[in-house]
């Protein structure tokens, strides 16, 4: 159990979204948190908060349309 619950946190970047948002401090916690598609999206979401808006490094942008 202990295994699976270490692996799972150290998952620190979604790859579905394109957008993170890095909190920090005491109050909230030190997390990533990637659900957001845009910097607009995610900076209206960190306003006020010890947090600052990142562009997902491991983001796997898949499209439609496939390459032939």
């Amino acid at each position: 159990m202990a295994l699976v619950a270490t692996s799972a946190q150290a998952q620190m970047y979604d790859p579905n979204y394109p957008v993170c948002m890095h909190v920090y401090g005491e109050l909230e916690g030190e997390r990533m948190d990637c659900i957001f598609t845009s910097l607009a999206q995610c900076a209206a979401t960190a306003s006020g908060r010890p947090a600052t808006c990142l562009i997902n490094p491991y983001f796997v942008h898949t499209s439609g349309r496939r390459r032939h």
